[in-house]
């Protein structure tokens, strides 16, 4: 059953248990698995084959950690923001501020100290234009956390383009081109993942009339997503395969031909992630889905082999 109309406003009582939070459970707090998200930042110094350059890739591991930083102080925001929620649901009862393992008041100072932290290197060390989008990224997903994130479409699409602003922002911390492909594809690839989290919160949800709590979805929306979902992962399979038989391809690639190979790849794992999902076996992030998918490691290394033998130049 969904929680009642008054449990947001008259939360459970949840003391701290007693002692300092160790490192452990400050990690949890950090999401620190989250962060595999922020190696987006290397993929303009990946796909331009510069990643062999110490001074550009010491950018590209500040701007990394600059990310870090900014994204766990915001989830830890939202979880102060959630808590309520958070005590009500299967899963997220268990993170270490709805399970009275940290307080508010920590959760506060440390995310202050990491905007802090964040920022000072970010206007110390990289460049001004990787601040800017830093800074646009820190305030659109504060406004997602406080309120955008009930907003039904708009929460997909800017989730979507919070992975793409990570790619870009990478570009303008080691000062090297992006490709409009690859920005293209990251939007269509994420959206579809956007819509794969949504499906999969959806599908928890015990109640068909309400809408799922802080978000503007309900039960019966669950095909339309099913649908968007799935168009838009396969429009970035279309988008790849576009960039494969364009000029842009042969400026990197000797052999661009053995690029082909990695369309039916990207199929498999999609199709797979969704066939998954329709069995409720997708937790509500495929991120942490394919950490722990023997499967997609899989894959992942296919297209890294496919990828050496176009023969990069």
């Amino acid at each position: 059953m969904p929680p009642p109309e008054n449990a947001a406003a008259t939360p459970p009582v949840i003391t701290q248990r007693g002692g300092s939070a160790g490192i452990g459970t400050w990690l949890r707090a950090l999401r620190w698995k989250q962060w595999t998200k922020n190696v987006l930042v290397f993929l303009p110094l990946l796909f331009s084959h510069q990643w062999t350059q110490p001074a550009l890739f010491g950018r590209a591991v500040l701007a990394f950690a600059v990310f870090c930083a900014g994204a766990s102080a915001i989830y830890l925001v939202n979880d102060i923001m959630d808590v309520a929620a958070d005590r009500e649901h299967p899963e997220k009862k268990h993170r270490p501020l709805a399970a009275g393992l940290v307080s508010r008041q920590a959760c506060w100072a440390m995310s202050a100290l990491l905007v802090v932290a964040g920022t000072g290197a970010a206007l110390a060390l990289l460049p001004r234009q990787f601040f800017a989008v830093y800074l646009i990224y820190g305030v659109a997903t504060t406004a997602y956390s406080a309120g955008l994130k009930k907003v039904v479409m708009l929460d997909a699409l800017m989730l979507a383009g919070f992975y793409t602003l990570r790619i870009f922002a990478g570009s303008l911390a080691t000062q090297t081109p992006v490709s409009k492909w690859l920005l293209l594809f990251s939007m269509f690839f994420f959206l579809g993942l956007a819509f794969q989290k949504r499906l999969a919160e959806l599908r928890g949800w015990e109640c068909d009339e309400s809408p799922l709590h802080r978000r503007g979805y309900v039960k019966g929306d669950l095909d339309h997503i099913l649908s968007m979902g799935t168009s838009a992962s396969y429009m970035a399979v279309l988008v790849l395969a576009l960039y494969i038989q364009s000029p842009d391809v042969t400026a990197h690639y000797s052999r661009p031909g053995v690029l082909w190979w990695t369309l039916p790849c990207l199929l498999y794992w999609l199709s797979r992630l969704w066939l998954l999902a329709g069995r409720q076996e997708v937790s509500e992030d495929a991120i942490d889905f394919a950490i722990k998918d023997r499967i997609s490691y899989a894959v992942a290394a296919a297209v890294v082999i496919i990828m050496l033998l176009a023969r990069p130049i």
